[in-house]
C-alpha cells in the first residue's frame, strides 16, 4: 500500500461524529498517525485489514474509532444485550488499557454500554454485571471470554447477544495466535457471525495467510505503516525517536550495574524486563532492598489477583521502577517512561522489539538499555539484520559498588530470599537453554560459577544441567542451609513442623529416608501429555486397534521384562504377576519401581 501521511482529523475522507472529534480534543491528539490516517478510511468503509506499525504507532485509536462510527451508522440502534463490537487482547494490562481509551469516548455517547472481561476476579461478578448493565462493546482476554460464553446455564446467553456483532478486533494478533490461546479463538470465533468487518493489528504482523483466513478476514487490505525516512526494504522496527544501547558484562557484574544505573535515574520511570517469573520474584526484592526513596513494583503472568491494582497503580506514578516479565511487552501504554532496561535478553528477537517500544511512543523520546554477556555480543549484528534494530555501545560504568555481599547477607538473614534466589537461578536456566536464538544463547558456554555469583547464591542447585559438574570458581557458604530460618515466622513454624515430621519418618524407616518421586521445578505433567498425545497421533496413522488400558498393561508387562532381565525378579514370579490381576499387578509395578527410586 502506498505511503499516507498524516494530517488533521477534519482531513479523513470520511466525516467523524462531533462526538469522537470532542473527545480527540480533550484527549490532546490534534493530528493523525500514520497507522491512523491508512487504517480508519479502510475500516469505515466496510474493508476487513490487517495492519502493521511499529509499537508506540497510535495502533488503539486506529480500531477504537471505526467501532465507534460503525456502530453509531447502524441502522437499529443497540439494545442493552445486544453486542455490536469485540476487541481481544492477549493479555489483561493491554485489556485494562484499551478499556481506558475506549472509556474517553464512550462517555460522549451514552447510550453505548462497554464491558471489561478479564481473569483475575470472579467470573460470576462478570456475569451478573454483564446482566445489569450490558455490553454493547466488549473489551476482552480470550480465556475469560471463552468462559463466558459457556455461561448459559448462569443465566447469560451471550452466544445469542452476539448474533448482532459489527466488528471483531485482535489486537496484538500474532502473539494471539502463538500465546496459546489458538484453541480459545476458535472456539469464539465460532459463535460469532460470518457477517462482519474484522481487524489484526500488530507491531510486527505474522506472515501466514492461513492465521488470517482462521481469524475470519474476507479478502483484507494489508496495512504496513514504515517509520519516515526508511526505506522499505530496510525497514526499521524501532521507532526512529527510540535510542537503543547494550552493555557487556560479565554475569557476577550484572547486578552492581543494574543497581548503579538505576541509583543515578531516581527521578525517571523505568521498566526493567527479566526472563522468568522467579527472576522477577528474586531482584524485584533485591531492588527493593538496595535503591531507597523509589518506588519499586513487580509483575508477572503467575500473579492471578494483584497484576490488575499494581498494573494501574504504575501507570499513574510520575516515576518508578516496574520489574517484570514479557507479560508487559506488548501493547502496553505506560505515561513517560524515560528508560527499558532489559536485564535478560528475550527469548525471541521480535520480543526485543516490543519490549523496546514500551518508551519512545507516539513520537516521544525514550531509551532502552539491553544488558549482555561477553559470549553474547554477536546479538547486536544478529538485531541489526534480523529486526532492523540499530544499536550503540555504553561501556559499563566504574567505581561501581559490590552489593551481591549484601543480597548474600540476606539469603542467610530470611530463607524466603534464599530459596527466591535457587529459584530463579533454575528457571534462568532453564530459559535460557530454550533460547530461540541458540547459536549465540548457547547454555553450554554460560560461566556458571559467574552465574551463581551474578545471583548472590550460597550454593549451587542440584540440577539436570549442572550434574558431573565442578565450580572451582565458586565457594559456596560454611553456613549449613538447612539452619537458615524463615523471618516469617508463620511461615518458620510450618518449616520445622515438616522437618519434624520428615524425621520422624527417617526412624520409622531406619534411618533411611524415605523416597519421594521428585517434583522439581521441571516439566513433568507436561512431558507426560506431549508423549500421550504423539503415541495417539502414531496409533491413529497406524489404525491401531489398542486401547489405552491394553497400552497400560503392555507397559508393564515391558517393564516386567526389563526386570527379569536385570536378573531383579525370578521367572516364577515373572509368570505370575503377568498372569495376575492387571489392576494388582499395574499397582504392585509401580510400588516396585518407586521403592527401587
Amino acid at each position: 500500500m502506498e505511503a499516507v501521511t498524516e494530517g488533521s482529523w477534519e482531513s479523513l475522507p470520511v466525516a467523524l461524529s462531533p462526538g469522537v472529534l470532542r473527545a480527540l480534543r480533550e484527549l490532546g491528539f490534534a493530528r493523525m498517525t500514520p497507522v491512523q490516517s491508512a487504517t480508519i478510511p479502510l475500516f469505515m468503509n466496510n474493508k476487513d485489514v490487517a495492519a502493521e506499525a511499529v509499537t508506540g504507532s497510535g495502533k488503539t485509536l486506529a480500531f477504537v474509532i471505526p467501532i465507534l462510527e460503525i456502530l453509531l451508522r447502524r441502522e437499529e440502534k443497540l439494545k442493552k444485550m445486544q453486542v455490536g463490537a469485540i476487541i481481544i487482547t492477549p493479555t489483561r494490562e493491554l485489556a485494562i488499557q484499551i478499556d481506558e481509551v475506549l472509556s474517553h469516548f464512550t462517555k460522549h455517547f451514552p447510550r453505548f454500554s462497554q464491558i471489561l472481561l478479564i481473569g483475575g476476579r470472579n467470573p460470576m461478578e462478570d456475569v451478573e454485571k454483564f446482566k445489569e448493565h450490558g455490553g454493547n462493546i466488549i473489551v476482552a482476554t480470550p480465556g475469560r471470554l471463552e468462559d463466558l460464553f459457556r455461561r448459559k446455564a448462569d443465566g447469560l446467553d451471550l452466544a445469542s447477544c452476539v448474533k448482532s456483532l459489527d466488528v471483531l478486533v485482535l489486537d496484538e494478533a500474532d502473539r494471539l495466535l502463538d500465546m496459546g490461546f489458538e484453541a480459545s479463538l476458535n472456539t469464539i470465533l465460532d459463535f460469532l457471525p460470518k457477517q462482519r468487518r474484522t481487524g489484526l493489528f500488530s507491531a510486527t504482523q505474522t506472515q501466514e495467510v492461513e492465521n488470517l483466513v482462521r481469524a475470519g478476514l474476507r479478502n483484507p487490505v494489508r496495512i504496513s505503516v514504515k517509520e519516515k525516512g526508511v526505506a522499505a526494504s530496510n525497514a526499521q522496527k524501532t521507532p526512529t525517536r527510540l535510542e537503543n544501547y547494550y552493555m557487556i558484562c560479565k554475569a557476577d557484574e550484572k547486578f552492581n550495574q543494574l543497581v548503579h544505573f538505576l541509583r543515578q535515574h531516581k527521578q525517571e520511570k523505568h521498566l526493567v524486563f527479566f526472563s522468568t517469573c522467579a527472576c522477577v520474584e528474586y531482584y524485584g526484592k533485591a531492588l527493593e532492598s538496595l535503591i531507597k526513596q523509589v518506588k519499586i513494583m513487580s509483575i508477572h503472568g503467575k500473579m492471578k489477583h494483584k497484576r490488575n491494582k499494581i498494573f494501574t497503580e504504575f501507570r499513574k506514578l510520575p516515576g518508578g521502577i516496574l520489574v517484570c516479565t514479557d507479560v508487559m511487552a506488548r501493547g502496553i501504554d505506560i505515561p513517560e517512561v524515560h528508560w527499558v532496561l532489559q536485564y535478560d535478553p528475550p527469548s525471541s528477537a521480535s520480543a526485543f522489539v516490543h519490549r523496546c517500544g514500551r518508551t519512545a511512543r507516539i513520537g516521544n523520546v525514550g531509551s532502552a538499555l539491553v544488558f549482555l554477556l561477553p559470549m553474547e555480543e554477536s546479538y547486536v549484528n544478529f538485531l541489526s539484520i534480523n529486526q532492523k534494530c540499530p544499536m550503540q555501545e555504553m561501556k559499563p560504568q566504574t567505581n561501581v559498588s559490590d552489593l551481591l555481599p549484601k543480597l548474600k547477607a540476606m539469603a542467610l538473614a530470611d530463607r524466603a530470599v534464599f530459596e527466591k534466589g535457587m529459584k530463579a537461578f533454575v528457571s534462568y536456566v532453564q530459559a535460557y537453554a530454550k533460547h530461540e536464538c541458540n547459536l549465540i544463547f548457547r547454555i553450554k558456554d554460560l560461566d556458571f560459577a559467574s552465574l551463581a555469583k551474578g545471583f548472590a547464591l550460597l550454593k549451587m542447585p542440584k540440577m539436570p544441567e549442572l550434574r558431573g559438574k565442578c565450580f572451582p570458581d565458586f565457594t559456596p557458604v560454611t553456613v549449613n542451609t538447612d539452619s537458615i530460618s524463615f523471618k516469617d515466622k508463620n511461615r518458620e513454624k510450618q518449616r520445622q513442623k515438616q522437618l519434624e515430621q520428615q524425621r520422624k519418618e527417617r526412624e520409622e524407616n531406619g534411618g533411611k529416608k524415605k523416597f519421594v518421586k521428585n517434583k522439581a521445578w521441571s516439566k513433568q505433567k507436561a512431558k507426560r501429555e506431549k508423549k500421550k498425545k504423539i503415541t495417539a497421533k502414531r496409533k491413529r496413522e497406524e489404525g491401531s486397534d489398542i486401547d489405552d488400558e491394553d497400552m497400560e498393561e503392555l507397559l508393564n508387562d515391558t517393564r516386567l521384562l526389563k526386570r527379569l532381565k536385570k536378573g531383579k525378579i525370578s521367572e516364577e514370579e515373572f509368570e505370575k504377576r503377568l498372569t495376575g490381576n492387571p489392576s494388582r499387578l499395574k499397582a504392585e509395578t509401580v510400588a516396585d519401581l518407586e521403592s527401587e527410586g
